[in-house]
């Protein structure tokens, strides 16, 4: 009896978990790794995104994405771009909004506001900025760098593409950040500034060092997310003018759908998945590394 109630309780447990764990395995399966397989195979043909045929071609979109020029362009537009992004979104909005300051419960509210937005309405009320806005004050005032459209000239659509990302970006890293600011001992800043510590000795030598996984974290993120943008560029510059700001992203979905070329653009798509899968796992590795010592 007592065998058989066991067998019974055990046969309800693996009920029990089957109903939770195989509706989201079915899900995760069909919608990220079955889509994943596929796009492996596909760039291995030549597929058009139209034709019932695949053609097998081996490595020659591996071979043609290595040494296109283009592609080339885009990724090292894309490393200039997330190494400014990353610099700017990360940590100083945070000090600034833990320092005691007045309103910073309402300044935090508005700069976490943008992350909320979608990136593609973000894009298209900026580029109503850079075109109309801005432009209008510099003409009325006679302000000659801001009298013409940052997104009109090749030397400053980049940077304009930079400052609205950092925009996005900040807010939801600056809460991130702030959970492990307040986690900051205050006695230890405090007998700091007896010892004669200034603001920003104590910023260095005890709050970064005590916020490292948080830093680490902040920073992997940020890397992880500004290699995959795709919506504020497609939206603010649509990688122009004369593609100075055709980030890795936008060159995929450009090769893809505008080319035609889905079995290039997979293969483009792939070489962007181990760049960020690469940053991912140095990501974990360095926040492994810091929590141990």
């Amino acid at each position: 009896m007592k065998r058989n109630t066991k067998k019974g309780q055990s046969h309800k447990e693996v009920l029990r978990f089957c109903g939770f764990a195989l509706p989201s395995t079915f899900i995760w399966t069909t919608v990220v790794l079955i889509p994943f397989i596929y796009g492996i195979i596909i760039t291995f043909t030549d597929w058009n995104g139209l034709a019932q045929n695949l053609h097998f071609v081996g490595l020659e979109n591996y071979r043609a994405v290595l040494s296109d020029v283009s592609f080339q362009d885009s990724f090292f537009k894309t490393v200039k771009y997330v190494f400014f992004t990353v610099i700017g979104s990360n940590l100083l909005l945070a000090l600034a909004l833990t320092d005691g300051i007045k309103w910073q419960k309402i300044f935090r509210t508005g700069f976490f506001t943008p992350n909320v937005i979608g990136g593609i309405i973000l894009g298209y009320i900026w580029n109503f900025i850079f075109s109309y806005a801005l432009t209008g004050l510099g003409k009325q005032f006679g302000i000659s760098w801001l009298s013409k459209s940052w997104l009109t000239s090749p030397n400053t659509a980049l940077a304009a593409l930079i400052i609205v990302s950092i925009w996005q970006l900040s807010g939801y890293l600056m809460v991130l950040y702030i959970a492990g600011l307040t986690n900051v001992p205050s006695e230890l800043i405090e007998a700091a500034k007896i010892d004669g510590a200034n603001d920003q000795q104590v910023i260095r030598n005890v709050k970064i060092p005590l916020i490292r996984n948080s830093v680490t974290i902040c920073i992997f993120l940020a890397i992880a997310r500004t290699f995959m943008s795709f919506d504020i560029n497609l939206s603010l510059t649509s990688g122009g003018p004369y593609k100075s700001t055709e980030l890795i992203a936008y060159k995929i979905y450009q090769t893809a759908f505008g080319s035609m070329k889905f079995g290039a653009g997979q293969a483009e798509a792939v070489v962007l998945f181990l760049i960020v899968a690469t940053v991912s796992l140095l990501q974990v590795y360095f926040t492994r590394r810091g929590g141990e010592h």
